[in-house]
């Protein structure tokens, strides 16, 4: 069994390191990559985890970026994310420009609390106060985010759900994220011995080419004329996907020689990690 999407608690997921790849031993997995959003501070210890589990292991981390679509398309900015594997995890550039995404993330989250508080100064109230900002952060291991302010407006009572704390405020008081844009991340990656991998390019629920199109052959058009030099391969198996994605994907990566990679997105219970069917072969693509 194979998962190469999976994230922890060093960035939004529910587990640590260490009950990840327990479980994932657990759950017979032959390979894994640990993909934190924005955060690299937890692969050496991924990868001695994974080790002592007799678990193959390769670098990981989701990077978020900004995509400037060509302009026939008519639309904005849209965000996709890029998986990287297999990078040196102690290149200082990568280092660096992943720090300053977290920063700009923990200063993005501040901000979205402030927007939140006049919303609740409308509705007439009680506001989150300095004492809750700080909870908040000592209450986040990894890379703060949305899901983490939500669950802690769901500790709070201001809401019941998570997904409460989305459509009544966090997708109303949302900040701009970094402005990462796909060729500054790829070279990132490249530069630091690693590939790059368009993620879940067509998923329904998350960040994904589905928010300009939702046209499968329009999708692999835009990759081709504005992505195709920045990518290495394409996620063609995920947790979301249906079969005529993952077949579509996998055809027009074979189209193109780029690697075909594949995971859960596991975050949370319950746990999907090693649900996603990815075939055996794909590890052959990787030197591990």
């Amino acid at each position: 069994m194979i998962d190469l999407h999976v994230h922890s608690r060093c960035s939004d997921g529910s587990l640590t390191i260490e009950e990840l790849t327990a479980e994932a031993k657990n759950r017979n997995l032959e390979l894994m990559s640990i993909t934190d959003h924005d955060s690299v501070r937890c692969q050496e210890n991924a990868q001695n985890s994974a080790n002592k589990n007799g678990i193959k292991y390769i670098t990981g981390v989701e990077l978020n970026i900004t995509f400037l679509p060509p302009d026939i398309h008519g639309r904005n900015a849209a965000p996709l994310d890029f998986l990287g594997y297999q990078f040196d995890i102690e290149d200082k550039r990568l280092r660096q420009k992943i720090q300053e995404v977290s920063e700009h993330r923990r200063n993005r989250a501040m901000k979205i609390m402030s927007n939140i508080n006049s919303e609740l100064r409308k509705a007439g109230k009680n506001e989150l106060t300095k004492n809750d900002s700080e909870r908040l952060l000592n209450s986040v291991e990894g890379v703060l985010g949305r899901p983490h302010i939500a669950d802690y407006l769901v500790k709070r009572r201001i809401v019941k759900t998570k997904q409460e704390a989305f459509g009544k405020y966090l997708v109303k008081c949302d900040v701009p994220k970094y402005p990462f844009y796909a060729e500054q991340a790829s070279k990132l990656v490249r530069n630091a011995g690693g590939i790059v991998i368009l993620a879940h390019p067509n998923d329904p629920h998350g960040t994904s080419l589905i928010k300009l199109t939702k046209s499968l052959i329009k999708q692999t058009e835009i990759i081709k004329e504005s992505l195709l030099d920045h990518i290495d391969g394409v996620e063609c198996w995920h947790s979301r996907s249906d079969p005529y994605t993952t077949s579509h994907y996998l055809e027009f990566a074979k189209r193109h020689n780029l690697i075909m990679t594949g995971g859960s997105d596991c975050h949370q219970r319950p746990i999907l990690m090693g649900t996603v069917d990815i075939p055996e072969w794909i590890i052959k693509q990787f030197n591990v």
